[in-house]
């Protein structure tokens, strides 16, 4: 954005240009020399190109690892593609005109590292080629969730034990434990209600955690509700579960049941695909009776873990007490 640009270059202003190029210049100033003892050296040098290789692929605007297109200005200061753009093609070291210089001997020297993953504190102990890794991360079984509340967007990420408390203290999200739900839905005014999130409730179920949510939305031209399950985990391992959701009233009812989609999908995206129990407002206003003035919806549902018959190979239902 525009307002970004001026930021970036602004906030260069203040620095000094030699305090720039002395840290662009790190190799020849921080490697020590010490004639008196050649042994330091060999240490030293040892360990040092491996650091000023992460440190030169290092963009100095915004400080993220660079990748192809690596720019640099005639004079060799290099900058990342996605700053050249910020800082309106002009080098922030020297000021000069940037160009469409690539540095292809700093984008070899990248080919040929290997990295860990930035989740290893999380425990992916997996390494990368240089190149692959930003690929492996955004796919990273190990990387943190994103907070599923959806009354809000929501910039909380961590693991899963975080959320549930995050949801717990700072959303004041309900908590249950039990496999099994009956709950009951009551607006006075259903027809003001559009766009809206209504309710997230958390269970506790076979060790795991489940988010049931229920909203209303406009779907084309048709107001409708929706109720649907999210896993607090993988998809891979939401796959090992079932759900049945049921609405009804008037000697009526519809019935759903689908595989409970992974929190890695946001709260719109599994929204947006439909996955879940749909009921048109006319619908729901029927299942409340009364004159229809009053949305009174009772929503109930179970969940249970799929097992393996050892016989058949087929999935059989394992039913929480």
């Amino acid at each position: 954005m525009e307002s970004d640009s001026i930021e970036c270059i602004s906030s260069l202003d203040g620095i000094d240009v030699n305090e720039i190029v002395h840290s662009q210049l790190f190799s020849s100033s921080k490697t020590p020399h010490n004639n008196n003892n050649n042994n330091n050296n060999k240490n030293n040098n040892s360990v040092r190109p491996a650091t000023s290789v992460h440190e030169l692929l290092e963009c100095p605007v915004c400080t993220n690892s660079m990748y192809p297109p690596i720019h640099q200005c005639h004079n060799g200061h290099t900058i990342c593609s996605t700053c050249k753009e910020r800082v309106h093609n002009r080098c922030p070291t020297c000021r000069q005109e940037l160009g469409d210089i690539r540095c292809l001997a700093l984008e070899k020297v990248a080919e040929s590292l290997e990295l860990p993953c930035k989740y290893g504190s999380l425990g992916c102990p997996v390494i990368f080629p240089y190149y692959s890794k930003l690929k492996h991360e955004a796919m990273c079984n190990f990387r943190p969730y994103n907070c599923p509340y959806a009354g809000s967007e929501c910039s909380i990420v961590g693991d899963i034990p975080y959320l549930v408390a995050h949801l717990r203290d700072d959303h004041k999200v309900d908590m249950h434990s039990g496999c099994t739900f009956n709950h009951r839905y009551v607006k006075s005014n259903p027809r003001e209600v559009e766009n809206a999130t209504w309710m997230l409730t958390v269970f506790n179920c076979f060790g795991q955690y489940f988010c049931l949510h229920f909203e209303a939305f406009q779907l084309g031209v048709a107001p409708v509700y929706m109720a649907f399950l999210r896993f607090m985990g993988d998809e891979t391992d939401a796959r090992n579960y079932s759900y049945s959701l049921e609405v009804g009233g008037n000697g009526r009812k519809l019935i759903w049941e689908g595989t409970p989609r992974s929190i890695r999908d946001s709260h719109r995206k599994v929204r947006d695909s439909h996955d879940g129990l749909i009921i048109q407002r006319n619908m729901a206003l029927f299942f409340s009776g009364g004159d229809r003035k009053e949305l009174k919806l009772r929503v109930t549902g179970k969940i249970w873990k799929e097992q393996q018959n050892p016989d058949g190979g087929a999935c059989i239902p394992n039913l929480c007490s």
